[in-house]
């Protein structure tokens, strides 16, 4: 999978990710720091990447749009190290890898994760 971490999570760990052989990307190691969300949505879509963010309106942006992807994995635990961040990353591609491929909104918070397959309907 392809990774395209946004602003509000740590640079870290976008690091992290690579270290263990994981093609991921910060918006702010791309020139991207202070893009739109639409902008980091169409860039995501582009290299068919998974956007990791800790901020909702990726989640309302799609789901009114009726698009098909991107997947974004919303993260509701501020706060977290770039290690936990990666640590977590990993952990729900590994447990929803085919949800996460064929586009959805993900919601991780106090442990659980919540799935919405795309397109919303």
């Amino acid at each position: 999978m392809r990774w395209l971490l946004d602003q509000g999570v740590p640079r870290s760990a976008s690091a992290l990710l690579k270290d263990w052989s994981e093609d991921a990307i910060h918006v702010g190691d791309i020139g991207m720091a202070a893009a739109s969300d639409r902008a980091i949505i169409e860039h995501a879509i582009l290299e068919d990447r998974i956007i990791v963010t800790l901020d909702a309106d990726f989640h309302s942006l799609i789901a009114t749009s009726g698009a098909a992807g991107p997947t974004v994995i919303r993260i509701r635990e501020e706060g977290l190290k770039g290690d936990a961040v990666a640590e977590l990353v990993l952990r729900i591609a590994r447990r929803f890898p085919v949800d996460l491929e064929a586009g959805c909104l993900a919601t991780y918070s106090n442990g659980k994760v919540r799935l919405r397959g795309l397109p919303l309907g």
